[in-house]
């Protein structure tokens, strides 16, 4: 019986973040049009409400060609394990009932954080077209090189923490926000959530002005509707996830999902706003900047902990 409740509340959260990435994107197209002084969606249903519904309509029911020279298999399947692996991150969310209880959560989100690099990396492989091929050795080497300064800021929070349970977050957070404490740490960890979802100004994997959509140039329909929400929906996470660390897990509190929605109104503005970075800044970013501190941090973490262990033992 547990194990049918479950899976059932596992559906029903997959259906309600499906939904998110829906409105996700209406909210997105709409501040992009009035960045660019337009209206954005406001035909399909009430100021453009049923737009996304309209567009996954549209994309599940074009055709979807195959590449003659593709690797069927890889090329078929790699859309739906990038989808199922961001979908599986989301049951990682510190509930207060027990639904999903994860001692080892933030391990969790590393491994499958890493596992993401390799259906982009097999997805611009297998469609065996050059400038697909180029997208996913960008987004490879950009993921990686982040996913370095993401395990090392996280690696800060656990000694501080003293644990990978992302519920003790919310207890250490009652009072003050590590927000505040930790101000630097947060921006970086913003800066390195931008670079691992392939946004603007990291968008190097899509690079649409150079690499003509870069590792998903090969895809169309039903294979190209799956990476989308699969992209969306890392973002929506990688926003819930800053608020869980910096802005206290609460989750029965509704500034929570106020500051959640705002970290996402922010991806957008972004993208709105600041033009494609140059590559070489993009990994000298990563390797000379973020990797040093980061590292500081570590130590100036694990010492602390240290001191405070000696001084009260």
């Amino acid at each position: 019986m547990e194990l049918l409740i479950f899976f059932l509340v596992g559906l029903f959260l997959m259906i309600f973040v499906m939904i998110g990435v829906a409105f996700l994107t209406l909210l997105e197209r709409k501040i992009l049009g009035y960045i660019h002084i337009r209206k954005g969606p406001n035909s399909v249903g009430l100021i453009g409400l049923f737009q996304p519904f309209g567009d996954a309509i549209k994309l599940f029911s074009k055709e979807q060609s195959f590449p003659y020279m593709s690797n069927y298999l890889s090329y078929y399947f790699s859309p739906v394990f990038s989808l199922f692996l961001s979908l599986l991150l989301w049951l990682l969310i510190p509930y207060f009932n027990g639904f999903c209880f994860f001692d080892l959560g933030l391990l969790f989100f590393l491994c499958c954080t890493s596992l993401s690099v390799y259906t982009l990396m097999i997805a611009g492989w297998s469609s065996n077209s050059n400038y697909s091929l180029l997208g996913g050795l960008r987004s490879v080497a950009q993921t990686i090189s982040y996913e370095v300064s993401l395990a090392l800021i996280l690696m800060s929070f656990i000694f501080f923490v003293n644990s990978y349970n992302m519920i003790n977050f919310y207890y250490y957070q009652y009072y003050a926000w590590f927000f505040f404490i930790f101000f630097p740490l947060s921006m970086m960890w913003f800066v390195s959530c931008l670079a691992e979802t392939n946004r603007t100004p990291f968008d190097f994997a899509e690079g649409e002005s150079e690499l003509v959509s870069g590792f998903n140039v090969e895809y169309s329909g039903g294979g190209f509707a799956l990476i989308f929400l699969a992209e969306y929906s890392s973002i929506l996470f990688m926003s819930l996830l800053f608020c869980i660390i910096f802005f206290g897990c609460d989750l029965m509190s509704f500034i929570f999902y106020l500051s959640l929605v705002f970290i996402s109104f922010i991806f957008i503005w972004i993208r709105g706003s600041l033009p494609r970075f140059r590559y070489d800044k993009l990994m000298f970013l990563s390797w000379k900047s973020f990797l040093p501190m980061s590292l500081n941090y570590l130590l100036f973490f694990l010492g602390f902990k240290v001191f405070l262990f000696s001084y009260f033992i």
